[in-house]
C-alpha cells in the first residue's frame, strides 16, 4: 500500500458524486431502513448488506449509512444524555481528541460530513492507527478553541489514543495552540480512551457511538464548532428529522 501523503483532509476522489445533492434521498432512505432494522435487534453487518445491495450502495456511501444510523432506543437515550450549551459552561470537558478533530479537520478540508439520527456529526474517514498532519490540523484546533471558549468550557482535557502514531506530535500542538489561545487545556495519550470516557463523570466531547451508548453525559462539541464557525460546511443531511442544532435556525445544505 503506497504511504498517505495527502496535505489536507478533504474530499474522496468520488465523493462529489456519491454524495451529491441528487443522491441524499436514496443515502437518506438508506440510513432510516437500517436504522428500522436495527432497532429490532437484527445484526449490524446483515442489516447494512441488505440495505447496501438493495439500493445499490457503494462501499464509501454503506460506511456514510452506517455511521449515521442508529437503532431508536439509541437514539432516545442519547438525546436524554446530551448535556447543553449552558450545560458546559465552567465544568470540566474531557475530548475524544481525534474523533472530534477529525471530523472539525474533514469540514475544514471541504470533505463531507454527515448528520445522523442521533444529532452527531461524523465524517468518512478512517484512522486505522496512523494520523498525519495536514493543513487543516492547526486551523482546526485553533476553532475547536474558539469554540469552547465561546461556551465558556474548561478545564479541557484532549485525551489522544497513544497506539495511533504520531500521537505524541499532535500532542504538543495542541499544548501549543492552547498556550498561544490562552486557553486552559491539558493533553493525555491513553492506549483506551473509549473506556476512560465512559467511565468519567465528567461531560465527555465525542461522537462515537460506543461513548455516547456508555458515558453519563455528552456534548455536541464538533457539530457545535463546525455549524457555528464554518458556515460553508459541506453538510450531508442523514438524520431523517431536520432539526437544527440548539442555537442555530438552519444548517449549510449538501452539495
Amino acid at each position: 500500500m503506497a504511504p498517505d501523503t495527502r496535505s489536507h483532509r478533504s474530499a474522496g476522489p468520488r465523493d462529489a458524486e456519491l454524495f451529491a445533492a441528487a443522491r441524499e434521498p436514496v443515502l437518506a432512505e438508506a440510513a432510516e431502513h437500517l436504522s428500522w432494522l436495527l432497532s429490532r435487534d437484527y445484526g449490524d453487518r446483515s442489516s447494512l448488506e441488505l440495505v447496501g445491495n438493495r439500493l445499490a450502495l457503494t462501499s464509501r456511501q454503506r460506511d456514510a449509512v452506517a455511521r449515521s444510523a442508529c437503532a431508536e432506543a439509541a437514539r432516545i437515550e442519547r438525546g436524554a444524555k446530551r448535556a447543553r450549551r449552558e450545560e458546559v459552561a465552567g465544568r470540566a470537558l474531557l475530548i475524544d481528541g481525534y474523533n472530534v478533530l477529525t471530523t472539525v479537520e474533514v469540514a475544514l478540508g471541504g470533505g463531507v460530513v454527515l448528520l445522523g439520527r442521533d444529532g452527531c456529526l461524523r465524517d468518512v474517514a478512517s484512522l486505522h492507527g496512523t494520523w498525519r498532519r495536514v493543513a487543516e490540523t492547526a486551523p482546526a484546533v485553533d476553532l475547536i478553541g474558539r469554540t469552547l471558549a465561546e461556551l465558556g468550557a474548561g478545564p479541557c482535557t484532549w485525551l489522544l489514543d497513544r497506539p495511533v502514531s504520531n500521537s505524541g506530535r499532535l500532542a504538543e500542538l495542541i499544548r501549543e495552540r492552547a498556550s498561544e489561545g490562552g486557553w486552559s487545556w491539558s493533553v493525555e495519550l491513553e492506549d483506551r480512551v473509549d473506556a476512560r470516557l465512559v467511565a468519567s463523570e465528567a461531560v465527555v466531547a465525542s461522537a462515537d457511538s460506543r461513548v455516547l451508548d456508555g458515558c453519563r453525559r455528552w456534548f455536541n462539541l464538533a457539530r457545535r464548532a463546525v455549524e457555528t464557525q464554518v458556515p460553508r460546511a459541506w453538510l450531508l443531511d442523514l438524520s431523517g428529522s431536520g432539526e437544527p442544532e440548539e442555537g442555530r435556525s438552519s444548517r449549510p445544505r449538501a452539495r
